[in-house]
């Protein structure tokens, strides 16, 4: 028997209104839904992309920021080279300052000076170099520095303690100058230039400056503009 229309099996619909709307669309639809769909996951991506190159832009910028602080900060905060204009010898108006006649003769052996620590006098034909020592030098090649126009700082090292020696440091020019414990003196600190010395009460006092301007690279000296390098080191050399 011929089934008729109504005994042939019927397409079954979905029972999902999505699936259903889905096999309902044309061939065109499809493919223009397929477009959009492809459009707006681009967009997607596109957004994605653009975010995170804007947050990588913002850590670059920060990172450069925070280096121009850095490099802005070591300008500001690093302690500037003290300098000072060659003296002329003349500091007897510096309260304290004590002045002497002393010879200039190179000899050899150790020599009894009439100051502690010298001030000048005859002296070791090698002049000690400039610097900082931390342990006590040769006086007959710390004086033969002196007649080149440096100065001389010494310190009772039981009574100047480390943040005292930074206190001087902070002070001295890079150049010309001598900074050195010293035995027996009756003073925390001495300075000493040729034919001058000035004793002082500690490390800030404020004579230490005034004691620089007038004998640092004195012109008065008997050999002004001589080097204060290219000679022989002391013991306990820093720099």
């Amino acid at each position: 028997m011929t089934p008729t229309p109504s005994d042939r099996p019927t397409k079954r619909a979905s029972g999902n209104p999505a699936t259903q709307a889905d096999i309902t669309l044309t061939v065109k639809q499809q493919r223009e839904k397929q477009k959009q769909e492809k459009l707006a996951q681009y967009q997607r991506e596109l957004a994605k992309r653009r975010r995170s190159k804007l947050v990588w832009w913002s850590v670059g910028v920060a990172a450069a920021i925070a280096v121009i602080a850095l490099v802005v900060a070591s300008i500001v905060f690093t302690p500037k080279p003290v300098t000072f204009d060659r003296g002329d010898g003349d500091g007897t108006a510096i309260p304290g300052v004590e002045t002497f006649e002393n010879t200039a003769t190179h000899v050899e052996g150790t020599v009894a000076y009439p100051q502690t620590p010298p001030a000048g006098g005859d002296h070791n034909a090698a002049w000690l170099n400039c610097g900082i020592y931390s342990e006590p030098v040769a006086n007959e090649n710390a004086v033969h520095s002196l007649e080149h126009g440096a100065v001389w700082i010494t310190y009772d090292a039981d009574a100047v303690d480390a943040a005292g020696l930074d206190a001087i440091k902070a002070k001295l020019p890079s150049s010309y100058v001598l900074l050195s414990p010293h035995e027996g003196l009756d003073a925390p600190v001495v300075m000493s230039a040729w034919n001058a010395q000035l004793k002082l009460d500690g490390p800030d006092d404020e004579r230490i400056e005034d004691f620089l301007g007038a004998y640092w690279r004195s012109q008065s000296v008997p050999e002004p503009n001589a080097a204060c390098t290219g000679a022989i080191d002391g013991p306990g050399k820093q720099s």
